[in-house]
């Protein structure tokens, strides 16, 4: 398993990072405002990455899948 930090673009999102010791994957929004989502996998977490939509993934495939908390 690998860690990264990876800018997107997207209307939703800045960056996508993860932790693959922890399995934490780190999504800093256009707010400024980060969110540690806990448990996801590595394909999941490279896929929110480079999702055409990267919103509509975290939309449809994060949001209520994972415990999150605010960092």
């Amino acid at each position: 398993m690998a860690s990264f930090e990876q800018d997107v673009y997207s209307s939703m999102a800045q960056s996508v990072s993860y932790d693959a010791d922890s399995r934490t994957m780190i999504i800093t929004y256009n707010s400024g405002k980060a969110y540690a989502y806990a448990g996801v996998p590595e394909d999941v977490a490279r896929d929110t990455a480079n999702a055409p939509s990267v919103g509509e993934y975290i939309n449809e495939n994060i949001k209520g899948r994972y415990s999150y908390r605010r960092l």
